[in-house]
């Protein structure tokens, strides 16, 4: 044997150990439980509590009970990838949708949920329909929303705007003066943890969508020849290397790190005057700025318009939400089915994610998020999705891991001008 093919054989053999442990490892301690659903989720104390209490609800009126089994994030893909082709699989499993779900579907790993979603039209037109989409792989439907949305917006800190005499930017032209006048007055225009390429995304993402919509980067999951060098991809990468250029994310931007909390603190701190973030950084103000946060001075709104751009006003970039799926090699499929049908919609489950902060992807709970903490950001969120005509996925998300890995190094060179956008297009051409 060879060392490739003995690294391959014992990988699998600890990926097998790994499936094993984390099932004897769950709640479940008879051969009854067993035979049970095993709902397969990754850890998140208040997200779980909701599933818990949803999983208990159901059980309580159902003959086949449902079980929650969580796991860590870094280990999970690896973990599902193999359990789904293995008896100690889950039956509903978590998922990113996009790129993410659609390897799963074309591999025969989810069921196909079309006529679920068909003969269930309640069930179907509950969700927002731009969210449901992003389960949507080849014309047919491999997953529910299960998560509350997450669209990327630009924050700014009001204290700033008014001090400089300025109103948030509704276009790009507007944000390039406001780059100019922040640099003026010493503050950095526009926090960006450049030492993390999934922040950096966010702005190419987004310039693409507003010059050309999501058909652009539509061709790129298509694996269309040129895509990555079509006119508004190279243009995009362009206007990021001007905002370098111009000053707009300071000096030091590509040693800044979103996950120890520095960039979030800029702008409460009055340090930067904008932040293009998604939606949960809300929740890191609450956990490390809380006085920022209770002051009324963050303000958001959405991505500015580029004149001349063919995308909608309206677009949204971001992660559309978490899915759940059902295993194909379950032979507890109809009931898991059902266990979704039931569930992730219900009132119970619903309030349960508003009340632990999230913004759920369901039509008509306006009222109820008027009720919840932070309402003002939690409706504005809600309508921004609600009325977008498109939400595309995070690209990293929406492409295979391998390649979206190469994206966000490349663009950390490309943000530090050690490479082209042509240079950039044709790496990623051919690693596609």
């Amino acid at each position: 044997m060879t060392s490739t093919s003995q690294a391959r054989a014992i990988g699998a053999a600890f990926l097998t150990l790994i499936v094993l442990l984390a099932t004897a490892c769950t709640s479940a301690s008879s051969d009854d439980e067993v035979d049970g659903l095993r709902v397969w989720a990754l850890e998140d104390g208040a997200v779980n509590t909701v599933l818990e209490e949803s999983i208990e609800s159901y059980n309580a009126s159902h003959e086949v009970p449902a079980e929650l089994v969580t796991y860590v994030n870094d280990s999970y893909k690896e973990t599902l990838q193999f359990a789904l082709s293995s008896p100690s699989g889950p039956d509903v499993f978590f998922n990113w949708g996009g790129g993410n779900l659609a390897e799963y579907a074309r591999e025969g790993w989810a069921v196909n949920l079309s006529e679920t979603l068909e003969s269930r039209p309640e069930f179907r037109d509950a969700f927002l329909t731009t969210v449901l989409d992003v389960a949507k792989i080849d014309e047919s439907y491999y997953g529910v929303p299960m998560l509350g949305v997450q669209p990327v917006v630009l924050y700014y800190n009001k204290a700033v705007f008014a001090e400089a005499g300025l109103e948030p930017p509704r276009t790009y032209d507007e944000l390039l003066e406001a780059v100019d006048v922040f640099q003026e007055r010493g503050i950095t225009p526009v926090t960006l943890p450049g030492a993390q390429g999934w922040t950096q995304l966010m702005w190419l993402s987004y310039l693409v969508e507003r010059l050309a919509g999501p058909e652009a980067f539509q061709a790129v999951v298509d694996g269309e020849d040129g895509a990555w060098r079509s006119p508004a991809m190279l243009q995009a990468m362009r206007m990021c290397q001007d905002l370098v250029e111009r000053g707009a994310f300071g000096d030091d931007f590509a040693s800044l790190d979103y996950d120890n909390g520095s960039a979030s603190a800029m702008l409460a701190h009055r340090e930067s005057a904008m932040f293009l973030m998604g939606s949960w950084d809300v929740s890191r103000h609450k956990q490390d700025n809380p006085e920022f946060l209770a002051g009324g001075d963050l303000g958001y709104v959405s991505f500015p318009v580029v004149e001349g751009g063919e995308g909608e006003p309206g677009a949204v970039v971001g992660n559309p939400s978490n899915y759940f799926s059902v295993n194909a090699s379950s032979p507890r499929a109809d009931a898991a089915i059902d266990f979704l049908v039931e569930t992730v919609t219900s009132d119970e489950y619903v309030d349960g994610l508003i009340a632990a902060g999230q913004v759920p992807p369901i039509r008509g709970i306006e009222d109820r998020l008027q009720e919840s903490e932070h309402a003002d950001f939690a409706v504005f969120t809600h309508e921004m999705v609600s009325e977008a005509p498109s939400f595309t996925q995070s690209w990293d998300q929406a492409i295979p891991s391998t390649a979206a890995q190469v994206l966000l190094t490349n663009l950390q060179l490309l943000f530090l001008g050690e490479i082209s956008p042509e240079d950039f297009a044709r790496d990623m051409e051919s690693f596609l």
